[in-house]
């Protein structure tokens, strides 16, 4: 894909949205953080119901970490995997406590040396919170990334550089938002909506999926059929 179609694209998504964010349900730094390590194989919607029990009890570092594992997977429990979650999350309060003054850093390094925060959940905490050019790529920006051509790559750290060398600067902050949606509503794993994509004309999918023509397209088409018989 060239230059001047990865530009057009960002483009019409800036134009469709022009600010974009995550749709997991936040306040603080912090809060992000929680939610974020709480959506591992979860979904922003089931993320989004735990937190709104969640954090009216508590939202701090020495809240959470007050509860202990049992009472935070009791808030947390219709999640997958909640009980590593809950272990990893006191645990991470715990250190936010001592080596941070209860702050979420804002430095990759120290992020990701906390307990259940790997590269992705810190591009987001990077990104999201601190406005950093970090592009936090999940399964839906992998494919979309793949699939149009924008940033084609075999491992997700592959996609990141390359997205983060070929996306146009004045996108980089939002761009993996926009990536996110559009894989999540529009390029969908199993059936890619491409009648409704804003760049299906730039997309370089050979296989695109068109909406069935309507009944008068249809008897239009066997009409002229029946004309050159």
């Amino acid at each position: 894909m060239n230059a001047a179609k990865r530009r057009e694209i960002f483009s019409r998504f800036r134009a469709a949205n022009p600010h974009p964010t995550t749709e997991l349900e936040y306040r603080t730094p912090f809060e992000l953080l929680v939610a974020v390590v709480l959506s591992a194989q979860s979904t922003d919607k089931g993320v989004n119901l735990a937190t709104r029990r969640l954090f009216p009890v508590a939202n701090t570092p020495d809240a959470i970490h007050a509860l202990g594992e049992a009472g935070l997977a009791a808030y947390i429990r219709t999640l997958g995997l909640y009980k590593s979650k809950a272990r990893h999350l006191i645990a991470t309060c715990r250190l936010l406590s001592e080596r941070h003054g209860g702050e979420v850093p804002a430095e990759r390094a120290a992020l990701e040396a906390l307990p259940g925060v790997g590269r992705k959940t810190a591009n987001v905490i990077l990104n999201t919170a601190f406005g950093q050019p970090t592009m936090a790529v999940d399964t839906h920006i992998f494919r979309v990334a793949n699939r149009i051509g924008l940033a084609p790559g075999k491992t997700v750290l592959e996609v990141e550089k390359k997205l983060l060398k070929l996306v146009p600067e004045e996108f980089r902050v939002d761009a993996h938002h926009w990536l996110i949606l559009h894989g999540r509503y529009v390029c969908q794993a199993r059936k890619p909506k491409c009648g409704e994509c804003i760049i299906a004309d730039l997309c370089e999918y050979k296989d695109k999926t068109w909406p069935a023509p309507a009944d008068g397209a249809k008897d239009k088409r066997r009409a002229g059929r029946a004309q050159t018989d």
